[in-house]
This record gives C-alpha cells, structure tokens and sequence, in this order.
C-alpha cells in the first residue's frame, strides 16, 4: 500500500530533522577539536572549595580534551548567578557548569523565581564525587564535640546562638532550623555570600559555629583553627573518622550525601556530552587527581549521565521533602 501526500510530508520533515539533529552532533564535536577553550562555570568565588576542585579537574581535562578548559568565576547568590550564565549558553558543549547540590536540587525550591528550571533548562553531563556537609565550632569556643557545643549554648549562652551558614535557603540553613527544633533552642542561621566570608568570621571568632561543607572546613579542621563536630550522611567520613553523623545523633531523614556534577544546556548534543564524560572518567581515574579531591573531603566516584541523572532526581525529592516539613517559604 502506498503513503499518500499526506504521509509522506511528515515521514520527510522527520528525516529532516534527524538530519540536522546529527550535523548538530557532528559539529559540537568538531568544535570540541578545534581548539575552542571549553568555559567551565562555577558559582562561587576563587578560592572556595568548588573552585579548588574545579581547577583541579580543568587542568587535567585540557589534556585529555586537547583544548584549554577554562574556569569561569561567576560567584553569587548560591551558583544562582552562573545557572542563569549556563542558561543563557550556546548549547554547542563549549560552555558547561561545574555544581554541587544546592545550585541544582535547592535553590529552584527555596527562590521563588531563581531563573532557571534545572528539568527543562539543563542536561546532566556527569557525576563526580558526593560530600557531606558538617557542623564546625570556631576555636574560640570551648567545645569539642557537638553534646558540648550544645551545652555550651543552653549554659552559657542562654539557649541561643547564631551558627553562620554559605547562603539563605540553603541545606545548612535547613540543619539549624532541624538541630534548634531537635533540641528547643534558639538557633538562628546567619546566611553569608558563600563559605569563605563565613569561615573568615569563625576564623575571627566573630560568630561561634558554621554549617558548610567538608572542603570548605577541612584544612582549618586539620590546622586546629575550626573543629567539625557532625557530619550529614549515613556513615563516618574517612577524613573524620572519629566525628558522629547527625544520624548517629539521633536526626532522621539526612542519609543522602550532597553531590558534584557537570551540567550542559539542555539540546547540548549527545556526543558532545560523552566526549566530555569519557574525559571526566579518565580523568578521576587519575592518582594525583583522586588524591586531591579526596584531601578536600570528597568521596570521588564517577557516575554516567543515566545514573547521575536519578542520583540529581532522588535527592531533589528526599530535600523538597524536609524543606515542606519546615515550613520554608521561598524568598
């Protein structure tokens, strides 16, 4: 039987189509070979922890991709500022955005309009590494566990503190908010333009605790500057091994390691994305470089776009969960 006019108009837009799709491939690639820098976004300041491990990885990647890789400092607002910069990209795999969680998973849920839509605005490229997010106490105080860091609030503080956290609406805010409900004391989270400006003023004894994450806290930890006295997840780190889980604690519902990850506008094409995640993979394969990342407090694992893609989702609905239950109402 034979296709009408009709039918056959459709059948040839398709193959158009596919087409094109394919020559888009085929040249992201191409493009990916010709020396074009490829802009890795970060979005906190130089110096933070995203940063360390985003330098750390561009430089190893320019050899494996044969082009330079670029970091691109676009600090503010919790990573707000560079999603709304990935966004806005050429979705040719010359501009793609180096994460954790909070960019991703939290701010669409806590910013009433951050700009962005990570389901429809974004592709994951791949995962790297999780990481746990900790409480830490300034050397000023006394304390060196958390019961004493607690104590030291209800007797001499008077039941209230202020504990300094990287931004508003972020998962340490939702920490304070669940230790001062888990313990009926008068803990206010004190929100700072990043973890460097916040670990400053515990440095300067200017507030007496902070919730970040363990690269922003590891080498004041190891230097006696700061102490971490909890960490989220469901076990121990292998950098702190002596200190407890909130879980171990006694705190419910905070199993789900944070993540790292690189992100690509969506309609990035697919070979592109595989070019670059095969590198990634090569890439944290290497000693020197599993080394680092791992000094910095994170536990380095690869993981696929499939996979990182349900890690991405998992976790977004476990924390859109607990921010619900706080009653939070994005800003």
């Amino acid at each position: 039987m034979g296709f009408s006019s009709q039918r056959v108009l459709p059948v040839r837009r398709a193959l158009a189509l596919g087409l094109l799709a394919a020559a888009a491939g085929v040249s992201g690639l191409a493009q990916a070979q010709t020396g074009t820098p490829i802009k890795l976004l970060v979005g906190f300041p130089a110096g933070a922890g995203t940063d360390a491990i985003a330098r750390a990885l561009g430089e190893k990647l320019k050899d494996e991709l044969g082009v330079p890789v670029v970091v691109e400092n676009r600090a503010g607002a919790g990573g707000q500022i560079a999603a709304q910069a990935l966004k806005a990209a050429p979705a040719d795999g010359n501009t793609l955005f180096l994460t954790h969680d909070h960019s991703i998973s939290i701010l669409p849920q806590v910013v009433k309009n951050p700009g962005f839509a990570p389901a429809s605005d974004f592709v994951p490229v791949a995962g790297f590494a999780t990481f746990a997010n900790v409480l830490a106490v300034s050397g000023g105080t006394p304390a060196r566990t958390f019961n004493e860091y607690l104590n030291w609030v209800k007797t001499q503080k008077g039941g209230k503190d202020t504990i300094g956290v990287p931004a508003p609406g972020s998962i340490p805010e939702f920490l304070v908010k669940l230790t001062a409900e888990k313990y009926k004391l008068d803990l206010q989270a004190a929100p700072y333009r990043g973890s460097a400006p916040m670990t400053a003023d515990m440095l300067g004894n200017q507030i007496a605790a902070g919730i970040a994450s363990v690269p922003d806290f590891i080498e004041n930890h190891k230097a006696g500057k700061v102490r971490i006295v909890a960490v989220i997840g469901a076990k121990r780190q292998p950098l702190l091994p002596s200190v407890p889980t909130f879980t171990e604690l006694g705190f419910s519902n905070l199993d789900d390691y944070p993540y790292y990850g690189i992100f690509a506008p969506v309609g990035t094409p697919q070979p592109v994305i595989d070019r670059f995640g095969t590198a990634l993979q090569k890439v944290l394969a290497m000693p020197d470089v599993k080394a680092k990342l791992t000094g910095l407090g994170l536990n380095v694992a690869y993981e696929p776009q499939g996979q990182f893609a349900g890690r991405v989702r998992t976790y977004t609905q476990t924390w859109e969960r607990i921010i619900q239950s706080t009653g939070f109402k994005p800003l």
